[in-house]
């Protein structure tokens, strides 16, 4: 048994298993310490935003906070509400945080390596459809938005949920109308595929720049998916001011960290598929000359962690700069601006192609 299963995996299917084995054990954890360390994040620069301290009493720099959060929030009571639909509120959580973990497995981070002499790439699964499954992964998360709005049966919970449902509907159009402008560009809605066409020289390459001219089409991506994330100023089904907590306002302990942990999981799958379409992916954005093997993997994996890095900082940074949008404006946005601009940038892309 030991010997078939040792010949097994020096087989070329049983290496790739193991590999994949391996990435979905790491990449992810890797983005749960990622919510951790933009827990910390998010504190620090709005503190500095605001001209005062933030964390820095747990830890060198208040770098271990987000352990005590973690810590406090098992160590709370977990309260269900008598009058709450049980099944519903207990699943609502992780029906939104599920989907944001799912969207992440066809985001390539890196190129093509090589591990033991075989070939190994640095995405959980490199599909044909994977940018479709990735944009219907990210358009579940709502449905657990819904679900903990309508089971807990508050008012205040259920305008939340109704709230998302709506900006959802909203603003997913033109996002995804977006991202056909980078797919007509690119012509596969395989992501490995789309980066490795965007080689090169950034200002040539890149589909924002002369890559594909998605300049426009970049802009709507980054507004609807501020929207879709339900970040500031698009965060209308939470609301504190208007809805208590909106559809948050009944959960307690771990459900509650859960749905902030889908938000922050969801705000690094957006910007890393912003990144994948628009910003050249894993690319340098400049050549390479003989750089090659290990040095230049590594380069390349940092590239992306930067660029998805440069998008949380924007997302800190747009939430403590601008105030919330009234709910009759975020539609207007949604329905009167944004769409119009994305059918144009379509249209457009799809005039350059043709006349090329």
């Amino acid at each position: 048994m030991i010997q078939r299963l040792s010949e097994w995996a020096a087989s070329e299917q049983g290496f790739q298993t193991l590999a994949t084995l391996v990435k979905v054990l790491v990449i992810p954890n890797s983005l749960l310490l990622c919510v951790a360390l933009m827990t910390w994040v998010e504190r620090r620069l709005s503190g500095v935003i605001q001209f005062r301290l933030g964390p820095n009493r747990v830890g060198p720099a208040g770098l271990l906070q987000p352990i005590a959060d973690g810590v406090k929030f098992f160590m709370k009571q977990d309260i269900i509400p008598s009058e709450a639909y049980k099944p519903f509120f207990v699943a609502a959580p992780a029906m939104s945080f599920i989907p944001a973990i799912m969207a992440f497995s066809v985001i390539p981070f890196g190129p093509t390596i090589e591990v033991f002499g075989r070939q190994v790439k640095l995405v959980i699964a490199d599909l044909d459809s994977g940018l479709l499954f990735a944009l219907a992964a990210s358009s579940l998360g709502v449905y657990g938005i819904v679900m903990a709005g309508w089971a807990s049966r508050n008012k205040y919970s259920l305008m939340g949920g109704l709230r998302s449902s709506a900006q959802m509907v909203s603003y997913e159009i033109s996002l995804a109308l977006a991202v056909v402008g980078a797919l007509l560009v690119s012509g596969s809605l395989r992501p490995s595929e789309i980066v490795e066409r965007q080689a090169g020289w950034f200002f040539q390459g890149w589909n924002v720049f002369g890559g594909g001219w998605q300049v426009l089409g970049f802009v709507i991506f980054v507004v609807a998916m501020f929207a879709e994330t339900n970040r500031l100023p698009f965060d209308l089904p939470e609301a504190e001011s208007e809805l208590v907590s909106g559809y948050l306002t009944e959960f307690s302990a771990m459900k509650f960290s859960m749905f902030f942990m889908a938000e922050y999981v969801n705000m690094i799958t957006g910007s890393a598929l912003a990144v994948t379409l628009f910003l050249g992916g894993w690319q340098l954005g400049f050549p390479t000359g003989s750089l090659s093997g290990w040095p230049l993997w590594l380069l390349q994996i940092g590239a992306f962690v930067v660029k998805v890095a440069a998008f949380q900082f924007l997302f800190v940074w747009v939430r403590w700069t601008l105030p919330r949008f009234r709910y009759d404006q975020l539609m207007n946005i949604g329905w009167k601006r944004l769409l119009p601009l994305a059918l144009a940038n379509v249209f457009m892309t799809g005039l350059l192609i043709a006349l090329r």
